[in-house]
């Protein structure tokens, strides 16, 4: 058995054509859709990127890991303590380490580790290749080292190959030589000139105005990226960016399909494609990052070919990322540790039953604090701490009726707001209960100053929104965070 997994960084399903896209961002993924089953109702349980990759490779929320963060205590993981044995508990073991129980040769390329000092990330790994540049690498320094080491050993048999590629990230950085595919072709209308100019008009990081997070974008430096989004015109130019990524990142799956194919070991290869979470791209008047657990962040992609099993389903099901170890583990007949959070829905996988989960619960604490609860056509989310943005304590929206989440019904739907808060309530409970630790780490992200990208910028950024015309927001954050600055420890 031969597993390739393919992990595209900010990734969002709805710019993929087998999601329905109306841009050519992926014929190869398409291809890859085509053969197998589409999840379309899969969420990272913790955004962004240091907490979602810690989930789904230790099997656990943040809430059990410690990890929610991306600075901070809550950035590592916590430990074992005095009853660690000479390794860490088998029940605590990564998904790598049970496909290595089971003679699995488990192999990754990708900067992760680097990136985010996040060390434990190599734990059942056999082989790591480093490409070095920390999460700004092209598709072009990163499927080579995937292609080289499948001519290598492809033919072998009982290898996981992660492939780890960053593309859709901002900065976007395409070549400039390889033009611009979408240069002729219109965007979705879900986005309006009236849209833009009050996102423009208001404030946080990443808005509209301040697209390089705490102000404009370095446009001399990443040309493809405008200074800010202040028209159409300027967000075109922001989306073909992001599409462009997409499309260069799939030109180089297609040569790593090409490389499994030259092997003779194509069609044997389970394959799956996901993302550690997706990206607002105007959402809640985010643009171009992940700073919220809302649909648009915390939904991501899931397609997994499986040599034997149909090709072109669709699956419904409400899963977490989390839950695709132990998917695969109860496929390979491989063990579920008892401390993994995952549940398996490989009777989806064999026969097309329904196996997702009644309502699901996101959480981000990067950029934000915020808690979100998916059920029925409905997301809440409840925000703790807005991370200098303009978010009010709970917001509701119907996904399925407004899948941008640009009319919050908080007011007129409270017994739907009660609803989710007894659902939101109810997890938490059964967290802690199940937890070694009785801290909920969100809690040490809020004691340790609030989410670790705004720490230590308020100041900063009233001044910047004094300098912009945006004086009265300037004044309301002050009043909110009472004028204070937290500042963190710089080490490098």
């Amino acid at each position: 058995m031969r597993i390739l997994y393919l992990d595209c960084d900010t990734l969002r399903p709805d710019h993929l054509g087998c999601y329905g896209y109306l841009r050519n961002t992926s014929p190869n993924i398409d291809r890859i859709a085509a053969e197998g089953l589409r999840c379309d109702n899969f969420y990272a349980s913790d955004a962004p990127c240091l907490p979602s990759r810690a989930a789904l490779f230790m099997g656990r929320f943040g809430i059990h890991t410690g990890v929610v963060g991306h600075g901070g205590s809550a950035a590592d993981p916590w430990i074992e303590g005095e009853n660690r044995g000479f390794r860490q508990s088998p029940d605590f073991a990564s998904w790598m380490d049970v496909l290595r129980e089971i003679g699995f040769h488990t192999v990754s390329v990708s900067p992760y580790a680097e990136r985010h000092s996040a060390w434990w990330f190599y734990r059942g790994f056999k082989e790591m290749y480093n490409p070095g540049k920390r999460g700004l690498e092209r598709a072009d320094e990163v499927a080579p080292i995937a292609i080289d080491w499948i001519k290598r050993h492809g033919k072998e048999d009982n290898w996981f190959l992660h492939v780890n590629m960053w593309d859709p990230h901002t900065p976007y950085r395409t070549p400039l030589e390889y033009g611009n595919p979408f240069e002729d072709e219109p965007i979705e209308d879900w986005i309006t000139e009236e849209k833009i100019r009050a996102d423009y008009l208001s404030y946080g990081p990443h808005s509209a105005q301040d697209t390089g997070g705490y102000g404009p974008n370095q446009h001399e430096r990443w040309p493809r990226l405008p200074k800010d989004i202040a028209t159409l015109d300027d967000y075109k130019k922001w989306i073909d960016g992001y599409d462009t990524g997409i499309k260069y990142m799939d030109d180089y799956i297609g040569m790593i399909l090409d490389a499994l194919e030259e092997q003779g070991v194509l069609d044997e290869t389970i394959i799956i494609v996901s993302a550690d979470h997706a990206e607002n791209q105007g959402e809640l008047n985010v643009y171009g990052d992940h700073q919220t657990a809302d649909h648009i962040t915390s939904r991501v992609p899931l397609i997994i070919r499986w040599p034997g099993l149909p090709g072109g389903r669709v699956d419904k099901g409400f899963h977490y990322n989390l839950d695709l170890p132990p998917t695969l583990s109860e496929m390979l007949g491989a063990r579920i540790p008892p401390k993994w959070d995952g549940c398996s829905f490989a009777e989806t996988l064999r026969s097309g039953a329904e196996a997702g989960r009644e309502y699901l619960v996101v959480s981000q604490a990067a950029w934000s604090c915020q808690r979100a609860v998916r059920f029925g056509p409905w997301i809440l989310i409840r925000t703790y701490h807005a991370g200098l943005k303009d978010f009010p304590p709970i917001m509701l929206f119907n996904v399925e009726e407004d899948p941008h989440e640009l009319v919050n019904l908080a007011d007129q739907h409270p017994e739907i707001v009660n609803k989710g808060i007894t659902l939101l309530e109810a997890w938490h409970a059964e967290m802690m209960a199940t937890s070694v630790h009785d801290v909920d780490p969100m809690w040490t992200v809020m004691r340790e100053g609030g989410p670790y990208h705004t720490r230590g910028y308020l100041l900063r950024y009233c001044e910047r929104l004094r300098q912009s015309g945006r004086e009265r927001y300037a004044e309301a954050l002050l009043a909110k965070y009472g004028g204070k600055d937290w500042k963190p420890k710089q080490y490098f």
